[in-house]
């Protein structure tokens, strides 16, 4: 099983179906996963799909229609009875914040669960993961274009290093003193300097980026901008066109273009209206413009694609 991978626990929009339910989708990703628009049901649905909330540390909501957050209470009520220790942080428009309290507080139960709000307001990073378990990474806002405000959200991990063992052992360098170079890029042992470049290769860090209810915009592409797997709505196709400008959503060809100008690796078309009962007219759509396209499925696993090739330091 990847350790880095999307679980998609609801695929519809506005109204669930027999097949779909609201959204919620869940990014593992190492030690840690983050959750983003927990609609209704959301809990139920994480059970199904066999992944356990309690490695939840980040909560990522685009804005405040129902389909995108009624499950927040259900889900920040389940980490408290599950007696989770660490905080975990909730990103969200600030300019929802009611909305959040109202969510925060929505019924009585024994809170022991340590909630870091996190209202955003501008573009730019939001907040940044250094801490265990995982590893670091940052998640970066944008303004999306939808009535309530919303933000989409990007997940970045900084490029790091991979050492070569070869090349260690050429020059003597073993045990701690690996870690010193790593951490300080340079060492100096008996006399001769040894760079990080010297005896490592780039290892480029991965991203993902979260587009939902959005017509076409530069939020959505500055957010997709080579990112290895973009996440976007695609509630309409093009034969209604002009439903999707009226209500600030995307067709399928609309998503596929961002990805496609964007340089994303892989899209990941969801939000899916209820019109739609065969979305492969949707996937259709969408591949004609980008090739690796996939149509969300309630509990379908997609993993992040391969980290790119190691490239010289």
């Amino acid at each position: 099983m990847s350790s880095r991978e999307l679980v998609i626990l609801g695929s519809a929009s506005q109204a669930p179906t027999r097949h779909r339910n609201h959204n919620g989708y869940l990014l593992r990703w190492d030690g840690t996963s983050i959750l983003f628009d927990p609609g209704e049901g959301t809990q139920r649905q994480m059970i199904l799909a066999g992944v356990s909330p309690t490695s939840i540390g980040h909560i990522c909501i685009t804005h405040f229609h129902g389909d995108h957050c009624l499950g927040l209470p259900g889900i920040l009520q389940r980490l408290s009875l599950d007696g989770v220790a660490r905080p975990v942080e909730v990103l969200y428009p600030a300019s929802g914040q009611e909305y959040f309290d109202r969510l925060r507080h929505a019924s009585y139960y024994e809170d022991h669960l340590e909630v870091r709000p996190v209202p955003v307001s501008a573009d730019g990073p939001a907040t940044t993961h250094a801490a265990s378990p995982g590893p670091a990474f940052t998640i970066e806002a944008a303004r999306l274009e939808h009535n309530p405000e919303a933000f989409g959200w990007r997940l970045v991990e900084p490029d790091g290093h991979h050492m070569i063992p070869e090349r260690l052992a050429a020059r003597g360098i073993h045990g701690p003193d690996v870690g010193q170079l790593a951490r300080d890029g340079t060492l100096v042992r008996d006399g001769v300097r040894t760079e990080l470049h010297d005896v490592a290769v780039v290892r480029h860090g991965q991203s993902m980026a979260f587009i939902m209810d959005t017509g076409m915009c530069d939020g959505a592409v500055t957010l997709a901008a080579g990112v290895d797997l973009m996440v976007c709505e695609a509630t309409f196709s093009s034969a209604d066109a002009d439903l999707a400008r009226r209500y600030h959503h995307l067709t399928a060809a609309d998503a596929a273009r961002i990805a496609r100008d964007a340089g994303a690796r892989r899209l990941v078309i969801t939000h899916f209206s209820q019109r739609y009962t065969d979305v492969r007219v949707l996937l259709d759509e969408a591949r004609a413009v980008f090739d690796d396209v996939v149509a969300a499925e309630d509990l379908l696993r997609v993993p992040v694609p391969e980290r790119r090739r190691l490239a010289p330091a």
